[in-house]
């Protein structure tokens, strides 16, 4: 049977629309599987002991394994879990919850049988999980070292002195193994803000006004000098600080240099006011000048300068010498009320046939003035 021309047309144009609308753009796609939200492993974790604690860090992972975005405000559980031998299994020392993206800590104190003994390794991991109890894994294993940690420091104190601060401590006991002591130094003084000049304009400001944080500094004494003390001469005065001391032991577990920290001791504060007089000038020697053309007589002086930090100037004295049987005239500042600069000075006020004696002090800018040197005595030929 022939169809009609129009019909066949027709025919025609279905198949083909069929066959387009299989093809093309709206043909839906094959099903996916669904997520398991499985939060990302933490792959930052790190650990520290001191004394009979440990303390853990970490990053919470904003996204799942599948990369879809965690909700925010919904917290994920966290293991905390401690391996005591290789190839043991994760005992659970804790069990968290933390925001995704947020910053992780845990601190926990050593169980007594972790807390002494020999040193050993310890790693702990984390293990986040769904709401399921499905985890993508265990984080990085992060060690410590368990095991007897050094005895703390006591009797810690801190004096200021013209070179620095000193230390002090009480001995310890006897240690299994050799020890050294870690001095933690904090600048309470918050630094100061410099102007686009360069000049200091007041303390540094952080966020919403409050003082920059404390700047923190580790001064490690050598096994040498661990019987009591110690001077920190890298100080400033007019700075205070802040120490805290503990016993850190350098030892091989696992064929891998580990240290052992000891716990830290109780703050010390001590303000480094300089309170000290610059050292007593030496070198002092006199020069006699005769008047000539139209110039009068005077006497030169020079000594050695000094190089203290925080020295003003210098002060100049004279007297003439005690006669026999006499004592001595009484000193008199010949200097202006000023500080003299420069190791030099040019006394013109002198006369022809007499003789004078001169000392010379050293002025710091806390206006502490140091002892008169030794003195210099110089006689003024006659013309």
């Amino acid at each position: 049977m022939r169809w009609p021309d129009k019909f066949r047309c027709a025919v025609r144009t279905i198949a083909f629309c069929g066959v387009a609308f299989l093809s093309g753009c709206g043909m839906p796609a094959a099903p996916q599987p669904p997520s398991l939200n499985l939060p990302e492993p933490v792959t930052d974790l790190t650990a520290s002991r001191s004394g009979g604690e440990v303390s853990l860090e970490w990053t919470m992972p904003k996204r799942d394994t599948s990369k879809v975005a965690l909700k925010p405000k919904i917290a994920v559980y966290v293991r905390v879990c401690r391996t005591e031998t290789a190839g043991g299994g994760c005992a659970t020392a804790a069990n968290l919850a933390f925001l995704p993206g947020v910053s992780g800590a845990f601190t926990e104190t050593l169980p007594s049988a972790l807390a002494s003994g020999a040193p050993r390794p310890l790693r702990y991991s984390v293990e986040l999980t769904n709401k399921r109890g499905r985890s993508a894994g265990l984080s990085n294993a992060a060690m410590v070292v368990a095991g007897q940690a050094p005895a703390p420091v006591s009797g810690l104190s801190a004096a200021v002195r013209k070179e620095g601060i000193v230390l002090r401590w009480t001995p310890g006991p006897p240690e299994p193994y050799e020890t050294q002591i870690r001095l933690e130094r904090t600048l309470l003084t918050p630094p100061q803000a410099k102007s686009a000049h360069g000049l200091a304009q007041g303390p540094a400001q952080g966020p919403l006004g409050v003082a920059a944080e404390p700047v923190k500094q580790d001064l490690l004494v050598p096994a040498g000098g661990v019987r009591g003390g110690t001077l920190d001469k890298d100080i400033r005065f007019g700075e205070t600080y802040a120490y805290r001391a503990q016993r850190i032991a350098r030892l091989t577990v696992d064929d891998k240099q580990v240290e052992l920290d000891g716990p830290l001791s109780p703050l010390v504060c001590v303000e480094a006011e300089n309170v000290f007089p610059p050292a007593v000038p030496t070198g002092l020697a006199a020069v006699p000048t005769p008047a000539e053309n139209g110039v009068g007589p005077s006497i030169d002086l020079s000594w050695k300068p000094d190089s203290e930090p925080y020295l003003a100037g210098y002060a100049v004295y004279r007297r003439e010498p005690a006669a026999a049987g006499q004592s001595p005239a009484p000193w008199q500042r010949i200097s202006s009320p000023q500080p003299v600069v420069g190791p030099g000075f040019h006394d013109p006020n002198v006369e022809p046939g007499h003789t004078y004696e001169y000392a010379v002090t050293a002025l710091g800018e806390n206006g502490r003035e140091s002892a008169r040197s030794a003195p210099a005595e110089e006689t003024m030929p006659a013309p």
